[in-house]
């Protein structure tokens, strides 16, 4: 085990089948878990130590990204075996039934969890799941998705970020694109984005939720959605997602990213959401 930058993360390592999983644990009481795809665990980092002051908190580079590495570099990345991964980290660290907060394709991870192994998952906050094919317009944003990857693997990278925001529905403008994808890049950031584009975009985007598994499991499921999202692609997704449930969405600070950009607000939403009552099944 070794301390991590932040002095309050300890660093391990977790094998599992196909991979070995970088995780990090920091604080002590209720466990819960902060998860992103692609996003890693350093980007969870500033919410878990808030968090960790009166919880034990688990985050974690997805399989394939940054420190979490693949027996086959080549395997997608699916929902369902990265709900596999939490089952076992979760299990690991013995500290469960947990607190999940996943985050776009992480919370896409979370519901195939909570499908699967309700029992390890108290409650689930899917904050804003991009799952389009609950939306009437999904074969056009199928196409634009596979337009946009063929765009990357073209080498037009900043283009095919360009085409994913417009989709999206969030306004970036050309300046910020090219100082953000153009020129020299960090080589894991290119490896994790190119891991992205390749294996787990569709993979997360195309998964279809079991939705009566989900509205009579015994895990409370709290669909997120950022203040500032209003109109955007995964506003519309995790709206059409609490309609399907049964449930009304629950509003966080920020937007999209609004645990990275405003944790404070974040934490102190989320500590609120997951100490309200349990949701009435029917």
């Amino acid at each position: 085990m070794t301390t991590d930058a932040t002095d309050t993360a300890a660093v391990r390592s977790l094998k599992v089948p196909g991979a070995r999983l970088h995780y990090e644990v920091r604080g002590e009481g209720p466990l819960i878990v902060l998860v992103g795809a692609p996003m890693d665990a350093a980007a969870f980092a500033p919410l878990a130590d808030l968090l960790a002051t009166d919880h034990t908190v688990l985050t974690t580079d997805p399989r394939g990204i940054n420190h979490s590495t693949l027996d086959d570099p080549e395997q997608d990345s699916t929902p369902e075996l990265r709900a596999d991964d939490l089952f076992r980290l979760i299990t690991h660290v013995d500290a469960g039934p947990a607190v999940l907060l996943g985050s776009s394709g992480g919370a896409v991870s979370a519901l195939a969890l909570a499908q699967a192994h309700p029992d390890q998952v108290s409650t689930v906050v899917a904050h804003e799941p991009p799952l389009i094919e609950l939306l009437k317009d999904r074969e056009q944003l199928r196409e634009g998705t596979e337009d946009l990857v063929a765009t990357y693997f073209a080498g037009d990278v900043t283009g095919a970020w360009r085409k994913f925001f417009a989709q999206a529905d969030i306004a970036v403008p050309d300046p910020v694109l090219e100082q953000m994808f153009g020129g020299e890049r960090d080589p894991r950031q290119v490896a994790d984005e190119r891991r992205w584009f390749a294996h787990e975009m569709r993979a997360s985007t195309y998964w279809q939720p079991d939705l009566a598994a989900l509205r009579t499991a015994p895990t409370r499921i709290v669909v997120g959605i950022g203040d500032d999202s209003a109109g955007q692609l995964c506003d519309r997704t995790s709206r059409a997602l609490a309609q399907a449930l049964g449930t009304e969405p629950t509003t966080f600070p920020g937007g999209h990213t609004g645990f990275v950009d405003t944790p404070e607000a974040f934490a102190a939403r989320l500590r609120t959401v997951v100490g309200g009552p349990q949701r009435a099944k029917s």
